[in-house]
């Protein structure tokens, strides 16, 4: 059945559109008053994620709240090295945390192969009640974590400042890091398409760590497993958010998926030089933009959408801050939706 709103999909389609679409990464949670007091109710982020009627909830809150042309399913990306037989916690305050760490190439034997349904059927179910609630209004974009991003978490076991034991994995152990790297592939391809069966419109790839390998690396452990992805997956439109990776828009205009995730760091006009027209656009508005007075949130807005002009879905260059006013983001939102492309 066809969506009443959608933007998102014609324009990750390269399709004609009255004007730019607009999601926010990021957008369910904090900012949101409606999500602290859920989360006041509800002890301990996993159990909130693992709980499909609250992944529905918390997902539509942002729709209600900002009235966004898309939403986005409410999981993390940490799902997955879970299913594959790496357990995390969310330490609050610190962030993502694994008891157990791929250490050494013999590790590797430890990990399971990933069966969707059995071990995150809670997202499955919780994509279901979201698009029930939806009733074809606007689209669901479904995600997972880039490979080399997964693997980060799984040789790291945290976040970091630099990275160096995930790094230096790849130095040790070449053979084993893309054999890593292969596993994380094939879960993600068999959890996006239970996604997609399940009912989301458009998958998004995050590559949160990918601004810390060298081009040289990216192009080595990242890329190649990124378009293994993009290749196997061809029944919904596909975005690619590598961050930080400002080197790696060449080769994304050249793979096949049909949306870049910019940053904020990425220069509007020279990407699109690069990537000349093969592909539609995503971003890339500062986070920061938001703190300022509601007339500069305006005019930088305005000022992203003619610099980007068509094919081009609005969004920041990375998720909003947790402390964000509310009110600026809401600005943000009705300043993309009131503006309008002329000579249609």
């Amino acid at each position: 059945m066809a969506l009443s709103n959608d933007l998102l999909l014609r324009v990750a389609n390269r399709q004609s559109v009255e004007r730019p679409p607009v999601w926010l990464m990021r957008q369910a949670g904090r900012i949101l008053p409606e999500y602290r007091a859920l989360r006041e109710k509800v002890q301990g982020f996993k159990n909130l994620v693992e709980n499909p009627e609250l992944v529905c909830e918390v997902t539509l809150q942002p729709v209600r709240a900002l009235g966004v042309d898309a939403a986005i399913l409410f999981s993390d990306i940490l799902v997955v090295p879970e299913a594959m037989g790496l357990p995390y916690q969310m330490v609050e305050s610190k962030g993502p945390w694994f008891e157990n760490t791929i250490d050494s190439p013999s590790d590797l034997s430890n990990l399971q192969i990933v069966d969707p349904e059995a071990s995150l059927g809670f997202v499955l179910d919780g994509v279901k009640l979201i698009k029930g609630e939806l009733n074809d209004s606007i689209p669901l974009i479904g995600f997972a974590g880039a490979p080399w991003t997964i693997f980060v978490y799984m040789v790291e076991g945290r976040g970091s400042k630099t990275f160096s034991k995930a790094k230096a994995f790849l130095y040790r152990h070449p053979e084993a890091s893309h054999k890593l790297l292969s596993m994380i592939t094939e879960a993600t391809i068999a959890y996006l398409k239970a996604q997609i069966k399940a009912g989301v419109n458009l998958i998004q790839l995050f590559d949160s760590w990918a601004g810390i390998l060298s081009p040289e690396q990216y192009a080595l452990f990242s890329m190649p497993y990124i378009s293994r992805i993009c290749n196997a997956i061809d029944e919904v439109p596909k975005t690619v958010f590598p961050k930080g990776a400002f080197f790696a828009r060449q080769a994304l205009s050249e793979i096949n998926c049909n949306v870049i995730g910019l940053d904020w760091n990425m220069d509007i006009a020279e990407t699109k030089q690069i990537v000349n027209g093969r592909k539609a656009l995503q971003g890339n508005l500062d986070p920061c933009v938001l703190y300022a007075e509601a007339s500069v949130v305006k005019s930088e807005t305005l000022k992203m959408l003619r610099a980007f002009g068509k094919d081009h879905i609005a969004n920041l260059g990375h998720g909003v801050y947790p402390d964000t006013p509310l009110d600026n983001v809401k600005c943000f939102v009705d300043t993309v939706k009131e503006f309008a492309y002329t000579g249609e």
